[in-house]
């Protein structure tokens, strides 16, 4: 159950308020042609909170059967979360007949348990699923910081595998890096330390600026794997400003922006309260676009 390398939390698209199929399925036939270990749907890139349960079951479907289209093998994670154990607990049951490999799931947002509450929560999630679970830790989003002395001890439950690691705590990601045990896996989710995070033991990424220049990202890790330090930083250092373009304003709106501008999806429509990226950042992003293409031709 160990996950590792460069994970995309696939984007929505939406077409008139409606989910749009042949767009999931391209986007899932362009990835399966990318160097990426894993998708997960549903998650906060995912736009899962807008999803209806039919909608969420039909994304799975859409996505499971394009992969099996491009007959590629790579898992599928489905984004959780939920202020309650119960529900989230609800939610674990009612999707474990989908054709998902595991879970994502965020901290409980906005009650602000104790790291006692935060333990007993995952704890019992665990015991509700056979399949691996992630944990979303992502304070700024959620209001509660999992701890690192709670997150060790939850790493010892079998089917707890990793942690998308967005605590904003430079120290704490170093000290859980250097303190985790080994079948434990830290993917980090801030995209514009990606880089950093490889270098200090990090075994990935789950990236939404992955959407664009995959391959360039896959290839700071390979890099990083195969100990060409210098390389990876000069890699990185031709990269970097993709992330930090594409988190100018809320995401994923910029990253729809682009992927619409590229024809991989039809429409870069959001469901409220996010909104389209300004005149400003669009125009930003698609000189971006053009800037890029003698790179990409090459």
């Amino acid at each position: 159950m160990t996950i590792e390398g460069l994970w995309i939390p696939l984007i929505t698209p939406f077409r008139d308020g409606d989910l749009d199929e042949a767009s999931i399925q391209r986007l899932v036939h362009h990835y399966a042609a990318q160097p990426v270990d894993g998708l997960i749907l549903g998650a906060t890139t995912g736009e899962g909170l807008s999803l209806s349960d039919e909608e969420i079951d039909r994304l799975v479907l859409a996505a499971r059967a394009a992969l099996a289209e491009a007959k590629r093998q790579m898992p599928v994670y489905l984004g959780l979360s939920g202020g309650a154990a119960n529900k989230v607990i609800k939610a674990l049951h009612r999707t474990q007949m989908l054709p998902v490999d595991g879970y994502l799931i965020a901290c409980p947002y906005y009650v602000r348990p104790s790291q006692a509450g935060l333990y007993q929560h995952f704890a019992a999630l665990a015991e509700n699923t056979a399949r691996p679970i992630v944990i979303y830790n992502i304070p700024y989003r959620t209001g509660v910081n999992l701890g690192n002395e709670t997150m060790l001890r939850l790493a010892q439950i079998a089917n707890i595998v990793g942690v998308k690691d967005c605590c904003a705590d430079a120290g704490q990601s170093f000290d859980l890096l250097r303190l985790k045990p080994q079948e434990f896996s830290v993917l980090t989710g801030e995209d514009a330390l990606f880089y950093t995070a490889l270098t200090q033991g990090a075994e990935g990424g789950i990236l939404a600026s992955a959407h664009v220049e995959t391959e360039a990202f896959a290839h700071v890790r390979k890099l990083i794997r195969h100990g060409d330090q210098r390389g990876a930083l000069a890699a990185w250092q031709a990269l970097v400003d993709t992330p930090r373009l594409l988190f100018q304003e809320p995401n994923p709106a910029p990253i729809k922006h682009w992927l619409w501008r590229t024809g991989l999806i039809d429409s870069p429509e959001l469901r409220l309260p996010m909104l389209p990226v300004s005149d400003a950042l669009a125009q930003r992003i698609d000189q971006h676009i053009e800037r890029l293409k003698p790179r990409v031709a090459a």
